[in-house]
């Protein structure tokens, strides 16, 4: 499957973005999805993920309670909603998939497990 992330953009701390996820090229609702990001100098790190069905979501300590991941199998699109955002979620975000029936084991928050990436989108938060 392709994936295309978009929604990114320069938004005040405090301040909501929208992420948003496209699907091409293969069974969207066969495929467990993530979300990654990685700031200036440091690692790629886990945001959140969601199972095939939409049924179970984790997240980052980081971000649990400001963002939401959510999806729509029926257009081949996830999302991440992020809200009361801070310089600290300044980075460029990554969509992820692999084609998994699987539930949310340790192994969904590594960003080896998945084999599909979309491009990133850049989200800078200022203060």
């Amino acid at each position: 499957v392709q994936l295309q992330a978009s929604g990114g953009g320069l938004v005040q701390a405090g301040g909501s973005l929208r992420l948003s996820c496209a699907a091409s090229g293969g069974t969207f609702s066969t495929y467990h999805m993530g979300w990654f990001r990685q700031a200036p100098g440091k690692e790629r790190e886990f945001v959140a993920t969601i199972t095939w069905s939409g049924s179970s979501t984790a997240y980052a300590d980081s971000v649990k309670g400001r963002f939401t991941i959510s999806r729509d199998n029926a257009n081949n699109a996830m999302y991440l909603q992020m809200n009361s955002l801070k310089p600290g979620d300044t980075a460029v975000y990554y969509c992820a998939g692999k084609r998994a029936y699987s539930g949310i084991y340790t192994y969904t928050r590594t960003s080896d497990w998945y084999d599909s990436w979309g491009q990133g989108t850049l989200v800078t938060v200022s203060s």
